[in-house]
């Protein structure tokens, strides 16, 4: 069986320069928690999206960290922003387009939550009128839901879980230890 070699013979001027090989270890490759921060989207909802948990999330959110590109189109498709925005390219900020609608995310959550928690009529009539003059400018907001108060918002279908999973008379118990 043959072998070989490889020798790599390096100028004066190329120990000088930084190399930007991809992949190279403290190199951003990606822009993923960027833009995921910039849209106020909680690791939470992150990791529900992308049916995974927590840590993996923060593991693939790691600039450095070397993603297959099914992960990335699944990012893309959680954040709705062009795949080309979540790739880093050179030290470019990202596009305009993509900062403004991560502003608008945050503004609507902030206007979806004035209304859910507004106590008088005239607050909630003016969040109410905000939350229209945001969906008039981009009707993609549609589905944004107000930032959460406290813990995590569950649907109906996660709320019915509790009842597949009944904890019993808690008074059982007690009585048991006190004999």
């Amino acid at each position: 069986m043959a072998s070989a070699e490889l020798s790599v013979v390096y100028s004066d001027d190329d120990q000088d320069r930084p190399s930007r090989i991809v992949g190279q270890p403290g190199l951003a490759l990606h822009r993923i928690q960027e833009v995921r921060r910039l849209q106020g989207m909680s690791l939470r909802t992150a990791a529900r999206q992308l049916d995974t948990d927590i840590r993996s999330i923060r593991a693939q959110e790691q600039h450095t960290t070397d993603l297959r590109l099914s992960d990335i189109y699944k990012w893309q498709r959680a954040l709705d922003v062009p795949v080309s925005e979540l790739l880093v390219e050179e030290d470019e900020p990202l596009s305009r387009p993509v900062r403004e609608r991560g502003a608008m995310l945050k503004i609507m959550k902030s206007a979806r939550s004035i209304v859910e928690s507004a106590t008088d009529g005239p607050t909630r009539r003016m969040a109410e009128n905000l939350v229209e003059q945001l969906l008039g400018l981009m009707p993609e907001l549609k589905e944004v839901s107000p930032w959460h108060s406290v813990g995590q918002r569950r649907s109906l279908d996660e709320m019915g879980r509790i009842a597949d999973q009944p904890l019993g008379d808690p008074s059982m118990f007690y009585h048991e230890a006190f004999e």
